[in-house]
């Protein structure tokens, strides 16, 4: 069995990290194989530019979309959320931890079916605090979203970067005039 196609295999067809352990015990392959073949998979991926990447998140590995190809897949891939839920999921990201009852200031009451949505997928967890919820990102919002970090000032970073991607949203509604 060739190592390094084993490894790939492992890392095309799982749900979510491995790690090497993982890897080596599941393939029958010696841990510094696997090392071996992470190291030359990654390069490989890299030097012919492909949209697909081996992340290392912490002490795991995954096979994942480059950030800068994600808007290719919209139209094969069946979105896992409305772009309502997202709103309040990057509302969440870029200012956590936030309390629910502040975010129903901001979101409305849309934000109760949301925040249900988000635990319910894994990328929020909603401690309680008081008679609220203070709410934050998890592991597998930066994971799943390409971060490769879980720090609140790198995700309000990486955050910031995909909006300056993006053109300008058109108001809805116009606004209405200040009074004077």
């Amino acid at each position: 069995m060739n190592s390094k196609a084993a490894v790939e295999a492992a890392l095309f067809s799982a749900a979510g990290n491995l790690r090497i352990s993982e890897i080596a015990e599941k393939t029958g392959i010696s841990e510094e194989e696997v090392r071996t073949a992470l190291v030359d998979l990654r390069r490989e991926y890299d030097v012919r530019e492909s949209a697909i990447m081996i992340a290392k998140i912490g002490g795991e590995y995954r096979m994942m979309l480059r950030t800068e190809y994600t808007e290719c897949t919209g139209s094969f891939a069946k979105a896992e959320m409305t772009p309502g839920v997202m709103r309040t999921l990057s509302t969440i990201a870029y200012n956590q931890p936030v309390l629910q009852s502040e975010l129903l200031k901001t979101r409305g009451p849309r934000t109760y079916d949301d925040v249900h949505t988000l635990v319910d997928l894994g990328f929020v967890s909603a401690k309680k605090s008081g008679q609220t919820k203070e709410l934050t990102t998890t592991k597998k919002f930066s994971e799943y979203f390409g971060i490769g970090s879980t720090r609140k000032d790198d995700i309000r970073k990486w955050i910031e970067s995909q909006a300056k991607k993006r053109p300008e949203p058109k108001p809805e509604d116009p606004e209405e005039p200040e009074e004077s």
